[in-house]
């Protein structure tokens, strides 16, 4: 009807830039859809983030959590000492973990997003696009790496604003930025591998709310691996969220750390998850 504006999410695709969508529609002039991958992976990327710039809420209540974690059990557990932490205060242990952990959070519910675009059509169009299954997924994996990013800097914030030694090294830096945004990508892969799965929002949010804090409770984020039982030790060894808090923690705190094997693990589960993911699209369009 004329004058009338199409139902939409509120603070999700209004306001995309039509120039960013039209490099998904534009078809490639005589090459191969892994030649272009790249420019559609960033294309896709670029829609995904422009819907923070009408929704900022989830960014701002989402800080909330961590600065909890930081400011109650950080602070109480560094008193007490009731954790080995190899001889630096648990506040400082911990806040490697509480960024991980904000970046999986923001991740694992990922799904639910490609469920609305199923719903409302739109990734019914994606489909038919000459774009890559596989673009789609890494744009999407990678946007919501970016969002963690954020969430990271605010977790940072928060941890200096407490004290917390942390590194101003522009390297290592650089390389927890590497490390989350890996570690979001599969997360957020993982989500919508489950999404392609149940089909639906409601059994995501519950599988989602289901995984997420054994994920998180077996892994390295609050306690060293070597105070925990044997089985959850081999939990925690397989666990991707084990890898990154490894990875954050010997480049924010200085703490022995296996760099080479947590950014290669790191790197196989997002390419597994991004495959998984994409084998999956489909399933969820019909």
């Amino acid at each position: 009807m004329s004058g009338t504006r199409a139902v939409q999410r509120p603070g999700s695709a209004e306001g995309l830039d039509p120039a960013r969508i039209g490099l998904l529609l534009k078809p490639p002039r005589a090459r191969t859809g892994w030649q272009v991958l790249p420019a559609r992976v960033m294309a896709m990327c670029a829609v995904e983030l422009q819907k923070l710039r009408h929704d900022r809420t989830e960014l701002y209540t989402r800080a909330i959590q961590p600065a909890l974690w930081l400011l109650i059990f950080g602070e109480t557990f560094t008193r007490i000492r009731a954790i080995p932490t190899g001889g630096i205060p648990y506040i400082d242990f911990l806040a490697p973990g509480i960024i991980a952990q904000s970046a999986m959070f923001i991740a694992i519910f990922y799904g639910i997003m490609i469920i609305w675009e199923r719903d409302a059509g739109i990734l019914t169009k994606l489909l038919v696009t000459p774009t890559p299954r596989a673009a789609l997924i890494s744009g999407k994996a990678f946007a919501s790496g970016v969002k963690a990013l954020i969430q990271a800097v605010v977790v940072i914030v928060i941890a200096t604003a407490l004290g917390v030694g942390l590194t101003w090294n522009p390297l290592k830096l650089l390389g927890v930025a590497v490390a989350v945004v890996l570690g979001s990508a599969f997360f957020s892969c993982l989500s919508m591998t489950i999404a392609g799965i149940v089909l639906t929002r409601d059994r995501l949010m519950g599988i989602g709310q289901a995984i997420t804090m054994p994920l998180f409770f077996a892994s390295n984020a609050l306690y060293p691996v070597a105070i925990m039982p044997g089985w959850l030790q081999v939990i925690s060894k397989i666990n991707p969220l084990s890898y990154q808090v490894d990875a954050l923690r010997g480049l924010l705190l200085g703490t022995p750390s296996h760099l080479l094997l947590d950014y290669g693990v790191l790197a196989f589960a997002a390419v597994v998850g991004i495959a998984a993911a994409s084998s999956l699209l489909g399933r969820l369009a019909r």
